[in-house]
């Protein structure tokens, strides 16, 4: 008599043919927990030259001090006359050094600049983290207005990661301005785009939520964004600006990508949004 063969019920068949692609999805969910913040965050190797290495001899090397006990390197130049400062908060990779466009533009305008250097990059110690960050920029402010600059004087500069310190530290001190440069609505928002396989709202450690901190700013607001950027697109920056408050205005840079819009002209555009508002603070408009 031949032996019967035996058939398993279906669900443990299919669970015998997918029990290694589970298993295998559990191991990348693990490790992109553990190493999401080097995923995140691209610092460079070289650590910060001096500005004038850059072709930025006006600005100085300075030391900023956070609340958790960090010394951070940063670049700053003072502005001609009343003119506000613009304090930079550039995105994930690369560092201050190669954020002279932005810089220059500025300074040929007669405002201030203050380029912060987080930590964990070019040199400066610590690691980067959300609240880190944070810490980073409210150490920045701190030192401004020891020299005698109160938020009143202070345009919030975000660009792409960087909109993220921008917007809470707005939440906290109500700076003048606020100008979000290729940002978003959160950060996990972002990755669920580049990783939409991946339980991002369950995993992220740093979330920057603009979006649900932006509705606390009373300050004065530019959203920037390119309308052919693909890492960053542009409903994201559409959603962040029709949450926040008014005064508020929104410039699409034309065939733009996320790291071409000082190429196509979105420095004048800044700084001719700046010149209006001291235009009209200067007729007593505001």
């Amino acid at each position: 008599m031949s032996a019967r063969k035996q058939h398993l019920p279906w669900w443990k068949e299919w669970w015998r043919f997918f029990r290694p692609l589970v298993v295998i999805y559990f191991i990348v969910l693990a490790v992109v927990f553990i190493a999401q913040r080097s995923m995140m965050y691209h610092p460079p190797d070289e650590a910060l030259p001096k500005p004038a290495a850059v072709g930025l001899d006006m600005m100085q090397t300075v030391i900023v001090s956070t609340p958790d006990g960090y010394n951070l390197k940063a670049w700053f130049a003072q502005p001609k006359g009343d003119l506000p400062v613009v304090v930079v908060f550039h995105g994930n990779a690369g560092s201050i050094a190669i954020r002279k466009p932005i810089a220059t533009t500025m300074l040929d305008e007669g405002y201030g600049v203050f380029l912060m250097e987080y930590r964990g990059y070019a040199g400066n110690p610590g690691s980067p983290t959300e609240e880190g960050f944070y810490n980073d920029g409210r150490g920045a402010v701190a030192w401004l207005k020891e020299k005698g600059y109160d938020p009143d004087r202070l345009a919030l500069y975000g660009e792409s990661l960087g909109s993220g310190v921008a917007v809470q530290l707005a939440t906290e001190i109500r700076p003048k301005y606020l100008i979000v440069h290729s940002g978003f609505n959160s950060a996990v928002d972002v990755a669920l785009r580049t990783y939409s396989m991946l339980p991002a709202r369950l995993l992220m450690k740093d979330r920057y939520d603009n979006k649900s901190k932006i509705g606390q700013v009373k300050s004065d607001l530019l959203v920037i964004h390119g309308d052919k950027d693909t890492m960053i697109p542009l409903s994201f920056a559409q959603d962040l600006f029709d949450a926040a408050n008014e005064p508020k205005t929104f410039v699409t840079i034309k065939n733009a990508g996320h790291n071409s819009l000082y190429n196509l002209g979105a420095g004048k555009m800044v700084t001719s949004w700046l010149n209006a508002r001291a235009k009209k603070e200067e007729a007593g408009d505001e």
